[in-house]
């Protein structure tokens, strides 16, 4: 007979990150893996407003989305992968890919949202190098050839 999973344990050991926010965007969870990722520890993390990842410019629209979702319960988050970039703690700019769960209180409100987030700021840069590296060929291609002199 199996027991339970341990959940803590099993929050602590995932390499992506766990971020779990309440009503108000306050950070109530926070994983071994968001601290690697962010670059904030627990304890300067919880309690903080999302704002310390989310970039400046991008801020007005992500409490947007988040009041909303927060109101209706909807997010097309929880299936489909949302791309964006974020911040680290030292100021540098990440790529980070995440899914979203909505977690309910008893009244069936929305009472916390969590976020499983993964830095793809490698192959995101792969990915923008490649698609230079095509366009430069591919205006290569479209130059007319010089013809040799006969």
């Amino acid at each position: 007979m199996s027991s339970a999973p341990d959940l803590k344990q099993l929050v602590e050991a995932l390499g992506d990150a766990i971020v779990i926010a309440d009503a108000s965007g306050a950070i109530t969870l926070w994983n071994p893996a968001a601290q690697r990722i962010f670059g904030f520890t627990e304890s300067e993390a919880l309690g903080q407003s999302l704002d310390i990842i989310t970039p400046q410019r991008l801020q007005h629209r992500h409490w947007e989305g988040y009041h909303k979702t927060m109101a209706t319960g909807v997010t097309r988050y929880g299936n489909d992968v949302l791309r964006v970039p974020a911040v680290h703690q030292n100021g540098h700019s990440l790529s980070i890919a995440f899914t979203v769960a909505l977690l309910y209180a008893p009244d069936k409100t929305v009472s916390a949202i969590v976020a499983v987030i993964r830095d793809e700021t490698s192959r995101f840069e792969e990915e923008r190098n490649l698609r230079k590296r095509i366009t430069e060929l591919e205006v290569q291609l479209a130059k007319p050839s010089n013809p040799s002199s006969t």
